[in-house]
């Protein structure tokens, strides 16, 4: 019983939680994401340049510090 409640409150949660953003939001989005745009293109750059990867990463780290997800902007190729 206590699950179906559960269940129940966060199917009506659901819709509250996915609201639009306002448009000051949306420009904040707007400016991360050009700005961890920027932060790969510099890591690809580094590394097309011939500099061993660590030092890319730890770049790119650096410059998306606060930006996105995880330690380098959400994005970590598999190798």
């Amino acid at each position: 019983m206590k699950l179906l409640i559960l269940l129940t409150g966060m199917l009506f949660a659901a819709p509250l939680l996915g609201q639009a953003h306002g448009e000051k939001e949306r420009k904040e989005d707007i400016r991360r994401h050009r700005a961890m745009a920027a932060a790969h293109e510099a890591a690809a750059k580094c590394l097309e340049s011939g500099k061993p990867e660590n030092d890319c990463l730890e770049k790119l780290r650096q410059d998306c510090k606060g930006l996105g997800i995880g330690k380098y902007c959400g994005l970590r190729h598999q190798h």
